[in-house]
């Protein structure tokens, strides 16, 4: 008699139901899953987009800060000795080893100790000056500049400035050694609203005519009008606080409002994110120390605005702010 042999149960799988439930399940923690990356890339795209609006704007405060703090600032390029002697009092067109920077109605310190003065350009050619003399001078006598312009924030064309061609609400206007390398420029802040740009247009304070404005010029983008103050009042981009001695203003404070929004829509609210930035009373402290020497009676350190300024000033655009 033959031994049986043992049943052999094949295994059961997983059931219909079974297979339904876990795919459920799994469908499910899909689904969370896909939509936690979702809200996480809207984030991700919300945060993005302020941190390159901030980046942009904070890129913009900081020149505008730095620009105006140093407009007004009168220097020359280089150390300037007399090459030839001023021989005696009175009128003389003496030699210089540089009258680069120089301009006429300019007021220079000659020379040092007792013998130091000084002049008021009448003249200037390559490389020469002329003035009228109180003492006589070296060759090597050194040829300095002090002071400042009461002009360098232009003064505004509102009362009580009224100043013809001046800075007003949507272009600042300003002049000197604005980047501190001895070299002097004429700078214009334009606030296009309309276009959505904030132009800084720069040139030398000797150029003949103002250069137009281009796209390579935009300081930044998608600029908005500003709200109404408290007063329903639109607000400027660019106001001034105006003082006056002796016939000439001073600007001697600026404060700059921008409104501005994102390059692109918030991923989640699909409506452009929007912010203002305040810059309030920044000092021009060169035309702030002007005012003060003009209000101790120091005129002798109160330069004039330069000829070529002048004529860089009236407007050449036609569709932007002037």
């Amino acid at each position: 008699m033959q031994p049986t042999r043992p049943s052999r149960r094949v295994p059961a799988g997983f059931s219909l139901v079974e297979l339904v439930v876990v795919l459920a399940i799994l469908l499910s923690v899909s689904a969370i899953v896909m939509s936690l990356m979702a809200q996480m890339m809207r984030t991700e795209g919300t945060v993005s987009n302020r941190t390159e609006m901030h980046s942009g704007v904070r890129s913009a405060t900081e020149v505008l800060q730095q620009e105006i703090s140093q407009a007004g600032r009168v220097t020359l390029p280089a150390a300037v000795t007399l090459t030839s002697a001023v021989a005696s009092a009175g009128s003389s067109t003496p030699t210089l080893s540089s009258s680069t920077g120089m301009f006429v109605n300019e007021q220079l310190l000659i020379d040092t100790g007792q013998n130091q003065e000084t002049v008021t350009l009448t003249a200037v050619g390559t490389g020469t000056i002329t003035a009228v003399f109180a003492n006589a001078h070296a060759v090597g006598a050194p040829v300095t500049v002090v002071g400042g312009f009461p002009s360098g924030i232009v003064p505004p064309t509102a009362a009580p400035a009224d100043f013809t061609n001046g800075s007003d609400g949507s272009v600042l206007k300003l002049y000197g050694d604005i980047n501190g390398d001895g070299n002097m420029v004429y700078v214009e802040y334009t606030c296009d609203t309309t276009g959505g740009n904030l132009y800084r247009n720069s040139m030398p304070l000797t150029q003949a005519t103002k250069t137009t404005l281009t796209s390579s010029q935009i300081l930044l983008t998608n600029i908005l009008p500003n709200p109404n103050d408290l007063n329903n009042n639109p607000v400027p981009c660019f106001e001034y606080q105006v003082k006056s001695v002796g016939g000439n203003y001073y600007v001697v404070n600026v404060a700059v409002t921008l409104t501005f929004q994102t390059q692109n829509p918030d991923p989640t609210t699909g409506q452009y994110q929007t912010e203002s930035k305040a810059l309030l009373y920044v000092s021009p402290r060169n035309v702030f120390e002007a005012w003060e020497m003009a209000g101790m009676g120091l005129t002798n350190r109160i330069q004039p605005m330069p000829a070529s300024v002048t004529s860089l000033l009236p407007c050449v655009e036609t569709s932007k702010p002037c």
